[in-house]
């Protein structure tokens, strides 16, 4: 350890001139079967699955926030491109991802077509040059030219689930042809939409009007054209398990360079206002400006952080996927939504994922305007360690625009302060239709959700309320807006929790005068918990964190006052004893096990309070390997955090075991698209979860050290550049067990820095 030690001093000592890391192009030499070996591509809020089928390239395109009237996260179509002749996917044939620029290109060595997405508008360019004067045509291929019922499971795509009345429909889209372009768009219902019928199954009629209602006039679609391009029909067909039908645009001559570009839109307003905002955008195209200001901004995302090996390395391929998991990521870092957990904006015809799933590619597990908090924060946390605090920003936007429906239920329902965010959330704030209960007894509390794994899980927003906090520490990201949030959040459990005690008998806390949590939950595995471990440490960390934060910021005077009182009021984290072991309990004591969440090691993560450097690791060592829950709940796959808590806790050969389980090759043709785990393909909270445990095993925070390699192995060659607290970038690399070279920015925490 002092030599180690010693060598960290003489590395920045004389310092290292970093290198940029620029990430390799992924490449394919064969087309593909189907659309389940596509290839992502998008960028700003665009994302496209790309892919070469019997001479053709495909591509599905879905923009973020296309909620149809059932909250169908819907796709704006695909598009079919043909060259006549065709690619020659027999010799000379590639399909590269140029990842550090963000765009794929298509060739076959005489005809080359390049797929990208405007970072900064919401405009997909195709731009095909070939050493022959070649003529292309364009599909527009659309499944929803009518009203399609849905078929018995497909409406878990929307937000009725299980519930839906019968005959619920996917509505048709409008699509107008003329002779130089093709204009789609949906324009959701004005009435009876989800958000609708939600708000009068729970009661809320009387407040709908001051309701934010994502939905209403809500329009969405684009408009597809090209220079030389000219309508010359249409056609019906059908690919995989849905009937389409094609409008095909052709070159009107043969040309060795051709262009067409698919401008899109999205707004609430009326359909002129939709159609203004669409030409607007089309009339601020400048191509090679565009292009040059996205590759830019790509070549800058991938500056900012980055975890690579060579060829050679053992880790190479986590690191790949690593890599490719982030370019997803990256494709809606600008959008005002967030990325789903359940396939983001890459999903796939759904029967290449479940075969007796033979829906329209429109379709996913878990919905599309349900925001399901202990998935979505998956994908979220590792942003910060990323320095990607661009993308973060959509979903700690998503709770401040619910923010006030959330506070409306507490209001209405119980008549006090704080916002009641649930678990499997909707787009406007309301628990989901289906998980609330649509068979629910008389008398029972209508703020609840009748529901055996979501009643009483009420902490999953403090998440999102830590990543902000930990956001303003990281790079001092202003975060003055999410404060109200923040509060809002923490006085929900003090005052529902005071308010529960009320109504079982005259004192509100127990002779400790702390709150009592009953009956809570942790997670959605220990029901009916008295104290739960999971929720105890979220409310530590999330108040410790927030009086920090108002500690130099004299308007919060008042507020500091109540927030230290509150902080007072919250019980300590339960312990038991297992096999002699003092391990981290669940809650003092449950009434029922629902689920398979280990959230007795939620103290490690989220909540950070056990971890390398840090007191009493040895407690949560045991929980981690003597627990009987975590144990039997152990596994790499889908949203499993194992992998993650065994780096925070030090432990290498355990890390090392599942993260290969973890990010190694999913089994789709793109090695990061993994699932579909308990969610859907590809499957987002996998790859989050999985650049998690990474980012821990590589570098760790504690008592304000920096702490290099905590849990990566030593005979694992990589070099890594992420970010800490206080603006700190750290980048370090190893190579045959010994650190190579080391740079920390600013050099002021170079000092902080030391090694496992």
């Amino acid at each position: 350890m002092k030599m180690i030690k010693l060598l960290i001093a003489i590395l920045l000592l004389f310092g290292w001139s970093s290198v940029d890391a620029q990430p390799a192009d992924f490449v394919w030499t064969s087309p593909s079967k189907n659309s389940s070996e596509s290839m992502p591509c998008g960028g700003g809020s665009i994302g496209m699955n790309v892919w070469v089928e019997q001479g053709d390239i495909l591509l599905y395109v879905c923009r973020s926030g296309s909620f149809d009237e059932n909250n169908t996260l819907l796709k704006a179509g695909r598009f079919r491109i043909r060259m006549t002749p065709k690619l020659n996917t027999a010799q000379g044939f590639r399909q590269i991802l140029k990842l550090n620029d963000g765009y794929v290109i298509v060739t076959d060595g005489d005809k080359t077509v390049s797929i990208w997405a405007d970072v900064f508008k919401p405009v997909v360019h195709i731009d095909a040059d070939s050493k022959q004067r070649v003529t292309m045509s364009v599909n527009y291929e659309s499944w929803r030219t009518k009203d399609r019922v849905m078929a018995d499971r497909e409406p878990f795509q929307t937000s009725y689930k299980f519930s839906a009345p019968k005959g619920l429909s996917t509505l048709r889209d409008s699509i107008r042809a003329t002779r130089d372009a093709i204009t789609f768009f949906h324009r959701n219902q004005d009435q009876n939409s989800i958000f609708d019928v939600t708000v009068h199954q729970q009661g809320l009629d009387s407040v709908k009007s001051r309701m934010y209602n994502p939905l209403f006039h809500l329009t969405f679609g684009g408009r597809m054209s090209g220079k030389g391009f000219v309508y010359s029909g249409t056609s019906t067909g059908r690919y995989a398990d849905t009937d389409f039908t094609a409008w095909t645009y052709a070159s009107s001559s043969p040309q060795r360079h051709q262009a067409v570009q698919i401008a899109l839109a999205t707004l609430q307003g009326s359909l002129d206002e939709w159609e203004g905002a669409l030409t607007k955008t089309e009339q601020q195209v400048n191509t090679a400006k565009d292009a040059k200001a996205s590759i830019q901004w790509w070549n800058q995302y991938w500056q900012r952080s980055f975890v690579e090996s060579d060829g050679d390395s053992i880790s190479a391929e986590l690191t790949r996927n690593y890599t490719l998991f982030r370019y997803m990521l990256g494709c809606n870092a600008l959008s005002e939504w967030p990325t789903k957990f359940n396939g983001g904006l890459f999903t796939f015809d759904p029967s290449y994922v479940v075969p007796e799933y033979q829906f329209t590619p429109d379709y996913r597990n878990w919905g599309g305007g349900t925001h399901t908090a202990q998935n979505q924060r998956l994908v979220y946390w590792p942003m910060l360690k990323n320095g990607d605090y661009d993308a973060l920003k959509a979903q700690l936007d998503f709770y401040l625009r619910i923010l006030p429906n959330a506070e409306l239920r507490s209001r209405c329902y119980w008549h006090h302060r704080g916002a009641a965010f649930t678990e499997q959330i909707e787009n406007f704030g309301l628990p989901e239709y289906y998980e609330y209960g649509v068979k629910r007894p008389a008398g029972f509390d209508p703020g609840m959700q009748y529901n055996a794994w979501l009643e009483y899980t009420w902490d999953t927003a403090l998440e999102f309320c830590q990543m902000a906090l930990d956001a303003n520490r990281y790079c001092g990201m202003d975060i003055e807006r999410y404060i109200p949030l923040i509060q809002s959040s923490l006085d929900f459990l003090d005052y529902h929790y005071r308010y529960l005690a009320r109504q079982r008998g005259v004192k509100e806390l127990d002779g400790d005068g702390r709150i009592v949590l009953y009956p809570s939950s942790g997670c959605e595995t220990f029901k009916m918990a008295y104290n739960s471990a999971s929720t105890i440490s979220a409310l530590q960390t999330v108040t410790r964190s927030l009086l920090q934060y108002m500690q130099s910021r004299p308007q919060y005077a008042a507020a500091l006052k109540s927030d230290s009182f509150l902080l007072g009021r919250i019980p300590d984290i339960p312990f038991r004893t297992v096999d002699g072991h003092k391990v981290i309990a669940p809650a003092v004591t449950w009434g029922r096990v629902n689920n398979i969440e280990s959230s007795m090691l939620y103290p490690v993560f989220p909540w950070r309070i056990y971890g390398v450097g840090k007191p009493n690791i040895d407690v949560a060592r045991d929980t981690y390997n003597f627990d009987p829950f975590a144990l039997k709940f152990r596994s790499h796959i889908g949203w499993k955090q194992d992998v993650i808590w065994a780096a925070c806790l030090g432990l290498p050969d355990e890390a090392a075991r599942l993260i290969r389980l973890k990010m190694g090759n999913g089994p789709f043709r793109f090695p990061a698209f993994w699932g579909p785990g308990y969610d859907w393909a590809p499957d987002h909270n996998w790859g989050g979860s999985g650049m998690i445990a990474m980012q821990e095993m590589l570098l760790q925070e504690a008592d304000g050290k920096i702490i290099l390699f905590p849990a990566w192995p030593k005979n694992w060659d990589v070099h890594f550049r992420l970010h800490a607290s206080g603006g700190t970038i750290v980048e370090a690399s190893l190579r045959g067990g010994k650190i190579t070279n080391l740079k920390v920015q600013p050099r002021e925490r170079e000092k902080d820095v030391v090694c496992q």
